[in-house]
């Protein structure tokens, strides 16, 4: 009697075919990639933890700028934009692993900053043409 059976109609010892076994695998790979697409984002794009508003102190080190300045950031998406009512325009993103790159502007001056934010706090320098110094930034939501 000759076996009449495909590959995908073998049966096993319990009588089962061997499909199963190929769905299982199947699976298991759609689960791998899944969890490769969840934890290798783009580096470009931050994890919503930073998203919030955040209160950043830019303090003055070198120059003749503002010794010291208060104001909002809201982070969506890792986005960083102005989150009060000054003129001030600021645009920069926030990377999955916490670093931060911002430039701010008011009419013909700006600034570059960089650092990172770790949990509710963050951390760096800026500088610009004539002044140059720190910045801290607590999450306020």
């Amino acid at each position: 009697m000759q076996n009449a059976y495909t590959l995908d109609e073998r049966k096993d010892a319990k009588g089962t075919g061997i499909n199963p076994l190929r769905n299982r695998i199947g699976w298991g790979a759609v689960a791998l990639l899944a969890v490769f697409v969840i934890f290798a984002a783009p580096p470009g794009i931050a994890v919503p933890r930073y998203d919030g508003i955040w209160s950043v102190a830019i303090v003055t080190k070198k120059g003749d700028c503002i010794a010291s300045y208060r104001y909002p950031i809201r982070i969506s998406n890792g986005v960083l934009v102005n989150a009060g009512d000054l003129l001030i325009s600021v645009s920069g993103k926030v990377a999955p692993n916490g670093a931060v790159t911002v430039t701010v502007s008011h009419g013909d001056t700006s600034a570059a900053g960089s650092g990172r934010l770790s949990g509710m706090v963050g951390s760096g320098s800026w500088s610009g043409v004539s002044c140059s110094g720190s910045w801290t930034a607590e999450r306020r939501s």
